[in-house]
């Protein structure tokens, strides 16, 4: 989820994040996809919920050989422990996938070099566990454009102690922040109003509640994404969101109000993660049926990519 707190945005999940298939190619029209797919807490017509899907389109920059290495986005994920390797990588080259150009991994030492072994194209900083963590990782805030917390960040204290200052420097630069598995009191009885009101309790902050349905919620109206993803439940599905929001939080900020047509910029991150993510994990999993994996989630972004946003 995304939403201004202060000088800073924050981006939260409720439990795991995890996002939304619109299979236009497999389902038929867009409008009938998005008419099973997204829905408002108030009601809103099939028109509305395509205007606001092409809000979305809207925010996606233009590839164009004009551009300089890192315009497209340079995110930091913050995590990785000696037990948590996977996780970090995941959200990394996810956000790599969905088209940053540059994505840092800052994590503790026992898990840097197990990290770069899945991927050379990660830059990892062996740093989280050091005693001036919050120091090593402020050298590079001022080069980033949004950061992940959380993918594998473990238990522990000192970690976590640094992780807050991390946190509070990071505000301090209006650094948007994707924070990965919050916990909250979601009502079973009511979970739009449940979420609704988290986001309030939070700040307005912009909360992404994954489930069956997806709610998303920027504490004024909640978004449900409801459309078919993928009948697996492999661990790594939230870091592709995650990885997958830090992006789209980057370039939905850099849009402008001309192309968010003045809809909360955060809330339409959200909306195109979450539709990204579900749309990797159905592709996935009509391919691959039972043995489906994250990984195999993460190799259909750049057509799930292509389906949603540029057809």
């Amino acid at each position: 989820m995304t939403t201004r707190t202060g000088p800073g945005v924050a981006v939260a999940g409720v439990a795991a994040v995890a996002l939304l298939s619109a299979a236009v190619a497999l389902y038929g029209p867009l409008d009938a996809v998005l008419q099973r797919t997204f829905s408002l807490h108030k009601a809103h017509s099939i028109k509305d919920m395509d205007n606001t899907f092409q809000l979305v389109r809207n925010i996606i920059p233009a590839l164009t050989a004009k551009k300089h290495k890192g315009q497209d986005g340079r995110i930091g994920i913050v995590g990785g422990c000696q037990e948590y390797t996977g996780a970090p990588y995941f959200a990394a080259i996810s956000a790599l996938k969905v088209g940053a150009d540059l994505a840092h991994v800052f994590c503790a030492k026992e898990a840097a070099p197990v990290i770069k072994s899945y991927s050379p194209e990660l830059i990892v900083h062996p740093v989280l566990d050091s005693p001036n963590a919050v120091l090593e990782v402020e050298k590079w805030l001022p080069r980033l454009h949004a950061l992940v917390v959380g993918p594998g960040l473990g238990r522990d204290g000192p970690i976590l102690d640094s992780v807050k200052g991390i946190l509070e420097s990071s505000k301090a630069r209006n650094i948007p922040v994707v924070i990965d598995a919050l916990r909250g009191p979601v009502d079973s009885s009511d979970p739009h109003g449940s979420v609704l009101r988290l986001s309030q309790a939070l700040g307005n902050v912009t909360v992404v509640h994954k489930g069956e349905h997806d709610l998303i919620s920027d504490g004024q109206q909640v978004l449900t994404c409801n459309h078919e993803g993928s009948s697996r439940r492999c661990g790594g599905q939230g870091d592709l969101l995650s990885g997958s929001l830090g992006v789209m939080v980057h370039w939905a900020l850099l849009a402008g109000p001309e192309k968010t047509n003045g809809s909360s910029p955060l809330l339409l991150a959200a909306l195109g993660a979450c539709s990204l993510t579900r749309q990797c994990n159905h592709q996935a999993f009509q391919k691959r049926g039972r043995s489906t994996t994250t990984t195999d989630m993460i190799a259909e972004v750049g057509a799930a990519f292509s389906t949603l946003f540029e057809t």
